[in-house]
């Protein structure tokens, strides 16, 4: 089985479709699968969510890789993975993920937006973009050590195995939660594979430059050996 978490916080608008969207794509595509909606807010999101599948309701704030976390922890598949609650990344393309582990074998496998055989349908803003170039190359790459094109992309899926190894260590919360998993998967000798896709950026986002500056002091915690779980 597969296991697909959705964290959402305050995702009323768009929730219903993403979770639609993705119920209707892995029925079709004969996989058995579970959705874990992830929700931390204080809108309608969970109301709308229950009818697709498992929803997690917590009254504080986790942070995207909070939610993550608690995915995992409730998660009953052999195969686990995330995906964003706006549906930039659609079912077909989160499908390729699968595909592609189940053709190689591999035990992380992550969409890239940044290979030159993927396509962007939408794309993001040019300081955003520039943003993330800056944050891929200086964290993951030079301080992390991730040979990664695009650790960001809301869309990864891993073997169970790996997950159960690695989650109990994790410290970051937040947006860079992404960056310290990865680190943490290749600390564990898990191969870690890229697939182009088709995404569309969502203007909407939650995430906000005003996260960077923690976004970086946690991750060099957390290289540094200096950032605990909490």
């Amino acid at each position: 089985m597969i296991s697909v978490i959705v964290p959402a916080y305050n995702e009323e608008k768009r929730i219903e479709q993403t979770l639609r969207d993705y119920s209707e794509g892995l029925k079709a595509s004969g996989r058995d699968f579970e959705l874990l909606i992830v929700c931390d807010g204080n809108d309608r999101t969970a109301e709308l969510a229950k009818p697709y599948g498992k929803v997690l309701e917590f009254g504080h704030r986790l942070g995207k890789g909070g939610g993550v976390l608690e995915g995992f922890k409730a998660a009953r598949g052999e195969v686990v993975g995330f995906t964003d609650a706006d549906n930039s990344l659609k079912v077909d393309q989160f499908l390729r993920l699968l595909d592609e582990m189940d053709r190689t074998g591999a035990g992380c496998v992550i969409a890239d937006r940044k290979s030159k055989e993927s396509m962007i349908m939408e794309s993001q803003y040019l300081f955003r973009r520039f943003a993330s170039e800056v944050f891929n190359f200086m964290l993951s790459r030079a301080i992390f050590g991730l040979r990664i094109r695009d650790s960001q992309c809301g869309g990864k899926v891993f073997k169970r195995e790996y997950i159960d190894r690695v989650a109990p260590s994790m410290a970051c919360k937040g947006f860079e939660f992404d960056v310290e998993l990865l680190w943490r998967l290749k600390n564990a000798g898990c191969d870690i594979k890229e697939v182009p896709v088709v995404w569309k950026d969502d203007k909407a986002s939650t995430f906000s430059f005003k996260y960077v500056p923690s976004m970086f002091f946690n991750l060099m915690k957390v290289r540094l050996g200096l950032y605990k779980k909490a």
